[in-house]
């Protein structure tokens, strides 16, 4: 998961200072300080109880027009939602719901109207309850080979092109410095529009969620697409820079439905009873309702901001954010990110667990000597 090292825009040089160290379990942790002292981070990636590793990162950092630009990005495959956690559970007994739901979504189309979802909501019913039958009499072992040609559903093509080209193509943006709010909101659909082009004659669906923050200056952007998220803590206080992208929300719920779409019910809420976020790269049979648009909050960095966190939803399901906080305490960034992980992982985390950890350090005014007479 290196990064390129030496690439150049037309802006200048994009330096990346990662060095790996692949530690006891398989953990890969490194960071980096600024010349100047002002900033340092780090970061830890572990693959957890997964068998394979879905989680992404990237990390970059460049000096335009005098001023430092760092670019930290966490891309989440999402085979986690849809077939990861369960896989053991298909390939040990056979039909999976959610072999259920793709099956049926596969019939009733990608390409949907309103009135389809009503048929396609009322397959997946009647499936469901031959399922349970099925489960009743142990004969849904006989659908076992069946299982894993049609629910495949990989989620680390999307978050590994995600980490070669997004930032890249963010910083090719003309308005990158001048306008970086849009730049972002413009460079990130185009790129869920280029991946997709990519697959095109693929047999993979793949998607992936991007958590990302952007400093330009002392100007901070983080954008959100999914549910890997950004907390900051400042004077103490951890504050959400990011609001996960669930259907169950009632502004994405409204959105989808707008579109077309349903939210269902399977385990936990779905889009069309597939997909547990609402947005997200790729994914392109849901793509009609599952966009890759950013929400973007953009913050001024002054005295009081401490450390910013990205993560993974591997740490996030089972770490509050006042415990990321708590955790990072005043550690060295990339003791603090290994921290999270192991933290993360101890607390009975299933999932790809990666956090980034960025702490700001900030020049503490020289005490004034009071004068005697």
């Amino acid at each position: 998961m290196m990064v390129d090292s030496g690439a150049t825009t037309n802006q200048g040089p994009i330096v990346d200072m990662i060095s790996e160290k692949d530690g006891d379990g398989g953990y890969v942790t490194g960071g980096w300080k600024s010349e100047d002292g002002k900033l340092s981070y780090g970061y830890s990636s572990f693959r957890g109880k997964r068998a394979t590793m879905e989680d992404f990162y990237d990390i970059k950092t460049s000096k335009i027009n005098g001023q430092m630009v760092c670019m930290f990005g966490i891309f989440d495959g999402t085979t986690s939602d849809v077939i990861g956690e369960d896989l053991s559970l298909k390939c040990g007994t056979g039909l999976s719901p959610y072999l259920v739901f793709n099956l049926s979504y596969l019939i009733s189309g990608w390409s949907l109207k309103s009135f389809r979802w009503l048929a396609y909501s009322i397959l997946v019913a009647v499936l469901w309850s031959f399922v349970m039958v099925f489960e009743s009499f142990a004969l849904v072992s006989v659908f076992s080979p069946f299982v894993l040609e049609f629910s495949w559903h990989g989620g680390s093509h999307a978050a590994e092109y995600l980490k070669q080209h997004l930032f890249e193509n963010l910083m090719k943006h003309p308005k990158f410095i001048t306008d970086t709010k849009l730049a972002i909101s413009e460079t990130y659909p185009q790129t869920d529009v280029d991946f997709l082009d990519s697959e095109r004659n693929t047999y993979r669906d793949d998607g992936s969620t991007a958590s990302t923050a952007v400093l330009v200056g002392n100007h901070l952007y983080v954008a959100n697409v999914g549910d890997s998220r950004t907390i900051i803590s400042k004077a103490g206080e951890a504050i959400p820079l990011s609001e996960d992208h669930k259907p169950n929300r009632t502004d994405e719920r409204k959105r989808i439905e707008n579109a077309g779409g349903v939210v269902m019910w399977a385990g936990t809420w779905r889009v069309g009873g597939v997909l547990a976020m609402s947005r997200a790269f790729g994914d392109r049979m849901l793509k009609q309702f599952v966009v890759a648009e950013p929400e973007i909050q953009d913050k001024e960095i002054d005295e009081e901001f401490e450390l910013l966190v990205l993560a993974s939803d591997g740490l996030w399901d089972v770490v509050p954010n006042e415990d990321a906080v708590s955790l990072a305490g005043a550690e060295e960034p990339e003791k603090a990110a290994r921290k999270l992980t192991e933290a993360a992982f101890t607390r009975g985390s299933a999932d790809n667990i990666t956090c980034i950890v960025v702490r700001f350090h900030h020049e503490k005014a020289a005490p004034v000597n009071p004068k005697h007479e």
